[in-house]
């Protein structure tokens, strides 16, 4: 490959992709948590499993023909960050691309294989909780951050 950006964006996308199924296969068949139960593991930092029909955060839940489309919108979204990952030259962006391609990759799959996405990471402080995401969503979250960042590098060069 003779981009060496796009080869190490294709590396984070290939280690968030199966961070993330491996995740879920853990909390669907590991421990084989229930809907809406918790585990809670720190006082700030619980498991619970939450099928999540939605987009980002649960939004605009979707069913039948909306779960497809919401799929298929963000697959679009996906080649959308790979062609661009290809076309960059730093490293930084490639694997911040990488990173949101293999956390928003894992999701698509659990869209066309369950018909919603497996969430189960809640954090909380007291009754103040965010909202319930899995390790392709912080991957994407960490992804768009890092985009930032390095465009902010970069527009000073």
């Amino acid at each position: 490959m003779k981009n060496r950006a796009a080869l190490a964006g294709w590396i984070a996308a290939l280690v968030v992709f199966l961070a993330d199924q491996a995740s879920k296969y853990w909390v669907l068949h590991g421990i084989d948590l229930p809907v809406r139960r918790q585990i809670v593991l720190l006082p700030v930092l619980n498991l619970t499993f939450v099928q999540n029909r939605g987009v980002t955060f649960g939004l605009l839940g979707g069913a039948g023909v909306g779960a497809w489309l919401l799929a298929g919108v963000a697959l679009a979204v996906v080649a959308g960050l790979l062609v661009w990952m290809h076309r960059t030259r730093s490293r930084l962006a490639a694997i911040a691309l990488g990173a949101v391609a293999g956390g928003a990759g894992g999701n698509i799959l659990d869209r066309f294989r369950h018909g919603y996405v497996v969430d189960f990471i809640q954090a909380h402080a007291g009754a103040w909780s965010w909202y319930v995401f899995n390790v392709g969503d912080a991957a994407i979250v960490c992804g768009v951050i890092a985009l930032v960042i390095e465009s902010q590098f970069a527009a000073r060069r």
